[in-house]
């Protein structure tokens, strides 16, 4: 297997280089230079187009349907390919820049650029959409498979399923929430599934994968949200109380309530810091990933050495690069899970001290 990757990576690379050799000897002169920030924050940001390929100056591209509700001119329903034709249709038109850069905007009648209602089908919201109906469709192939085989040993595809959600069932939920855990499992095990199969997605660089959703912060922020109500919305009486009137010296609370503060900042930082880490961390491996591809056309201007060189780094540690990632996409969505869990836990927390039961 070994071996076989080795040759499988040098044939690339000898493919590779016939190609270099053109792009640094006679289109030298023609290549601009590549704005590195642009081409990764254009790749990680949302689109309304799903973006395939790039031939002699001509976008492969597929459109995305675009909703619109405009305050000056009702609803507008058209595909995103409307903008090929004409860049402002019914009105409507992408903004270069400003604070709605790569938004549809219109124009009022003043002259100024105002952001209408907008419920397009984007790039993420398409992978989202589709994320979702992948998980559903695994989870109800292996519902299906235990209603038609019973609890025998499964195999193949059915085992491995089974195999991670025992693993995050036995070994996550049900020690971190401890007892009454059953009700809140559903919910863990969908996040899990949900957050690993989309970051799964993310790193497939070809439709429908490539979509950034979970290092998109809206998405995480409406993850984080869920489980900030859920974890106090199962919070207990002892849970309330030592947030409200914590098991502290008098003068921590009384006349500056300075431990209820704390406490009561923490309901939020915990959510908060759910969000933050899931989305950074996708983010930067996306941005990562991208940064390492654009060494191949930064070093065109190094020459043919220089170029076939920077090629083949940026190549073996890309392929390095996408096997963590695989790692990371696992663990991320296991620590998201873990970390909900261990709050709806402490959430669920009983009293220390229980009144002695009268004789």
């Amino acid at each position: 297997m070994i071996k076989f990757a080795k040759i499988l990576i040098l044939s690339f690379l000898m493919l590779m280089l016939p190609l270099t050799y053109i792009n640094a000897s006679e289109n030298n002169q023609k290549i601009e230079e590549l704005n590195v920030r642009e081409f990764i924050l254009e790749h990680v940001s949302d689109s309304y187009e799903w973006h395939i390929a790039s031939l002699n100056n001509r976008h492969i591209s597929i459109p995305l349907p675009i909703i619109i509700y405009s305050s000056l001119s009702g609803w507008h329903v058209f595909m995103s390919s409307a903008f090929h034709h004409d860049p402002v249709h019914e009105g409507l038109y992408i903004a270069k820049e400003g604070k709605y850069k790569n938004k549809i905007v219109e124009k009022n009648s003043s002259g100024t650029e105002i952001k209408p209602f907008d419920i397009s089908i984007t790039k993420n919201v398409f992978s989202l959409l589709f994320g979702s109906f992948l998980v559903i469709f695994l989870i109800m192939k292996v519902a299906k498979s235990y209603q038609k085989h019973g609890y025998k040993t499964q195999t193949g595809f059915m085992s491995f399923m089974e195999m991670i959600i025992m693993n995050i069932n036995d070994d996550v939920i049900k020690p971190c929430i401890g007892k009454g855990y059953k009700p809140y499992a559903p919910y863990l095990l969908t996040v899990f599934f949900f957050i690993f199969v989309n970051n799964l997605l993310g790193l497939i660089p070809i439709f429908p994968g490539g979509a950034n959703v979970t290092g998109n912060i809206a998405i995480t922020f409406v993850l984080s949200i869920v489980t900030f109500l859920i974890v106090n919305i199962s919070g207990s009486k002892e849970y309330w109380r030592e947030i409200f009137w914590p098991d502290v010296p008098l003068w921590l609370k009384i006349p500056i309530p300075l431990m209820p503060v704390i406490e009561f900042v923490g309901i939020i930082t915990k959510p908060f810091a759910l969000m933050l880490r899931l989305f950074a961390n996708m983010l930067a491996g996306h941005s990562l990933i991208l940064g390492l591809t654009c060494l191949i056309f930064i070093s065109v201007k190094f020459g043919l050495a220089g170029n076939a060189g920077m090629t083949a780094l940026s190549i073996v540690f890309s392929v390095f690069i996408d096997f963590v990632e695989l790692l990371v996409a696992y663990i991320q969505a296991y620590i998201f899970t873990m970390l909900s869990a261990v709050f709806i836990g402490l959430a669920k927390i009983e009293p220390h001290h229980k009144p002695l039961s009268p004789k």
